[in-house]
């Protein structure tokens, strides 16, 4: 069967074969295909199953479904924060189908004879050893990505490497090993539990926060809408907050990631944005859009969001930060750290949505010291993705006026009484 029809055109054998090559390059596939035979090496030396079926099966199950399982514990987390906005939600969300996952692996195996019986009653039995290799599988993961935030590694090197080590710890500790059976419960309980341990301190924060002090806005804001304002005015009053700093993204990590190592690029500008796509190098089981593919160059967020608040009356009640090196260099936990040292002493409160960016700001300023959370729950028709697609009404007169100008590429942008250089998208204040 030809993959090329006659006419020269693509066809679906050719499409499919395409993508399987896609799939078997993909990183996480070899991560998965690297899990799966460690899985098996590690449980079938420290319990002597080398020739066990259900062990091989189970081996070569994960080897081939993990980046699917990812994607389901991803689903489920996210789904949970929509629905709550708190992050012990979120965490159980993951925990739930992680832990029905690994109780289902234990109980094949261990129904097959792949696992000392023994072994696997020193650590309390397969429902106990379900329990403590998914505590310690969350808090490994977690542990790896906080170092990458801080610039140490590489994102999905560091999670292989607590999924790696995991995995010996549970293969040696259900085996009854002495020292690995010890580790192995000391990283469940202790990693694990202190993981959601956080994570309740933080949602008991959120519920009882003092009010007064600096309220701490990030987020992509692409492009600042309605809803944005009406949760500056929300926060200033309920939280009784003396003034906002609002500091948009730069490239948002996933992106500037992706660009270092190829596996995106900026395809094209389309009414001011710039479309973002992905090349063939680009891992098919990650989602690099979790946000959209379309952003406006941060300059222009920028310029938007000190038009809208002082359209809406608010430019004293909030200051419109941009530190890019900082940002570049440290992330948001670098921008935290210069408001810290600009306002000493001052409470702090940080507004975050319940999307995947605004639980990861919420993360991220929970790992910086004692911030309050305010968390919004979405339930309005507003949407960023709406807005980018053309529809109106959804933001203030003054970002709808600029994002109309931008549409039609005039080269200098008037707005608010100000004036800037349009360059491909990119506002600059003056001639």
């Amino acid at each position: 069967m030809a993959a090329v029809g006659s006419d020269g055109k693509t066809t679906r054998l050719s499409i499919a074969i395409d993508r399987f090559g896609r799939y078997v390059r993909s990183p996480s596939t070899r991560v998965a295909a690297f899990v799966g035979l460690l899985s098996y090496l590690s449980y079938a030396y420290a319990h002597t199953s080398w020739a066990n079926p259900a062990l091989i099966g189970v081996s070569v199950f994960v080897g081939l479904f993990l980046p699917s399982y990812a994607k389901l514990s991803n689903k489920a987390e996210l789904w949970a924060n929509n629905q709550f906005g708190f992050v012990t939600c979120g965490r159980l969300g993951r925990f739930f189908p992680q832990f029905a996952f690994n109780l289902a692996v234990f109980w094949i195996m261990q129904w097959g004879g792949a696992l000392k019986p023994e072994g696997l009653a020193s650590v309390g039995g397969t429902a106990s050893a379900a329990l403590i290799t998914t505590l310690a599988s969350q808090g490994t993961q977690y542990l790896g990505l906080f170092l990458f935030q801080r610039g140490i590694g590489d994102a999905n090197r560091n999670v292989l490497i607590g999924v790696s080590i995991n995995l010996l710890l549970a293969a040696f500790g259900t085996a009854g090993v002495p020292g690995a059976r010890e580790a192995f419960l000391i990283t469940g309980f202790g990693l694990g539990g202190l993981l959601f341990a956080v994570g309740l301190l933080s949602d008991v924060r959120s519920v009882a926060a003092p009010k007064g002090g600096i309220g701490l806005f990030f987020g992509t804001f692409n492009p600042f809408h309605n809803t944005h304002l009406d949760i500056v005015r929300r926060a200033i009053s309920e939280r009784g907050l003396d003034k906002i700093i609002i500091h948009p993204t730069l490239i948002p990590r996933i992106h500037a990631d992706a660009l270092r190592k190829g596996e995106l690029r900026v395809a094209r500008l389309e009414n001011g944005f710039q479309i973002y796509e992905t090349t063939e190098k680009a891992d098919v089981n990650v989602d690099y859009f979790p946000a959209g593919r379309m952003f406006l160059p941060p300059e222009t967020r920028k310029a938007l969001i000190e038009l809208a608040v002082a359209e809406a009356g608010m430019g004293d009640k909030v200051e419109v930060a941009f530190y890019p090196k900082t940002y570049n260099s440290k992330g948001f936990q670098g921008v935290i750290a210069e408001v810290k040292k600009r306002h000493p002493g001052v409470r702090l409160h940080t507004l975050h949505g319940t999307d995947i960016g605004g639980m990861t700001v919420r993360q991220i300023c929970d790992e910086c010291g004692w911030i309050y959370p305010w968390r919004i729950l979405r339930r309005d028709s507003i949407s960023a993705t709406a807005i980018r697609r053309g529809a109106k009404g959804m933001t203030s007169a003054v970002v709808t006026d600029v994002l109309a100008q931008l549409t039609e590429n005039l080269p200098i942008v008037t707005a608010g009484g100000r004036r800037f250089r349009n360059d491909n998208g990119v506002l600059t204040e003056g001639d």
